[in-house]
């Protein structure tokens, strides 16, 4: 759990409610199922590793970035 915190710049309590085992949450709905997509698609690489991580399109933000940073 805590690769989420630096994977999307938040605390638990973004996806989680106090009850940790609730759904009440949409985040941690969603995160479910960012899970299973980055996990389908790792599946498709024939060596076995993990090529796609939640840092792979969130690069530390709540929100996946859809474009690069703009140059300085």
């Amino acid at each position: 759990m805590r690769s989420f915190t630096v994977a999307l710049g938040v605390q638990c309590d973004f996806c989680h409610a106090q009850d940790r085992a609730s759904d009440e949450k949409s985040q941690k709905v969603t995160a479910r199922m960012m899970l299973n997509m980055t996990k389908e698609i790792n599946s498709k690489f024939p060596d076995g590793k993990n090529h796609v991580a939640c840092f792979t399109c969130h690069r530390g933000s709540n929100k996946p970035l859809m474009e690069p940073p703009a140059a300085q």
